[in-house]
């Protein structure tokens, strides 16, 4: 694989972070041309939005992940300097994405559940292109596999040299490139109350996250009793969007 794609002089360009700088630009980009089509933000909107949510996803992930790994950081804090720059839990980065982007828009006086719906396509399409990322990284792998469809890693710092692996990050990938169409689909789509395209996200990702899960192969995500750390979050933010949808279906549009 390529986890680093060049380098000139000391500067390298890893694949996973060009990978996921393309998937939020994308994702900006997008944003920006639905706000002003539907008059949901004025210029830079998204833009600030998109910044704002990427600093508190990142913090967020990065804070469940420690948590997934505590036992190990109370034996050894110096392990903190190894997993500065890898080691995140996606739903982490999720759920500190939506409460700040909440924050944001109750700072810009905005509709919070106009802006959710727009913003979920395009974090659905960022998403895509991030597990691209992993893939060629080769972090975030699945499990063990005889199958015709397992690849080989060789030269990843993350993961299992020379095991034929279940390429679960391409999987993922085309997973959230299908729930991009849908979801752009349903926020084209006239009639929807706000907030049931927010809500349909949060369920679809929820319940493919925890089906995905049992093809993983890195358990350094930690446990919770048989479940993954994510799988068991999945179980709450299906049954939060779920709610989602009741909650929205009676209210005003």
């Amino acid at each position: 694989m390529l986890p680093e794609l060049f380098s000139i002089g000391p500067f390298t360009v890893y694949s996973y972070g060009l990978m996921t700088a393309l998937g939020i630009i994308a994702a900006i980009i997008l944003g920006e041309h639905e706000a002003k089509r539907s008059g949901v933000g004025e210029d830079g909107y998204i833009m600030g939005l998109g910044i704002a949510a990427v600093i508190g996803g990142y913090a967020a992930s990065k804070l469940l992940f420690w948590i997934t790994i505590l036992p190990q950081i109370l034996a050894d804090p110096a392990i903190l300097k190894e997993y500065l720059s890898n080691g995140f839990v996606v739903f982490g980065g999720l759920i500190g994405g939506v409460l700040t982007a909440y924050l944001y828009c109750k700072i810009k006086k905005t509709d919070f559940w106009k802006t959710f719906d727009l913003a979920v396509p395009c974090v659905a399409l960022a998403q895509s292109l991030g597990r691209i990322g992993c893939f060629l990284a080769g972090c975030c792998y699945g499990r063990e596999t005889d199958g015709a469809c397992g690849v080989i890693f060789q030269n990843s710092p993350y993961v299992p040299a020379g095991v034929r692996l279940f390429p679960i990050q391409l999987v993922s990938s085309g997973l959230d490139f299908i729930n991009f169409v849908c979801l752009f689909w349903l926020w084209r789509k006239a009639g929807l109350k706000s907030g049931m395209v927010g809500a349909v996200y949060v369920i679809t990702y929820s319940v493919g996250r925890f089906f995905l899960e049992y093809f993983r192969g890195d358990l350094e995500r930690g446990t919770v009793g048989a479940l993954s750390t994510s799988q068991f979050i999945a179980l709450f933010t299906v049954l939060i969007g779920v709610g989602m949808v009741l909650v929205r279906r009676g209210a005003e549009r």
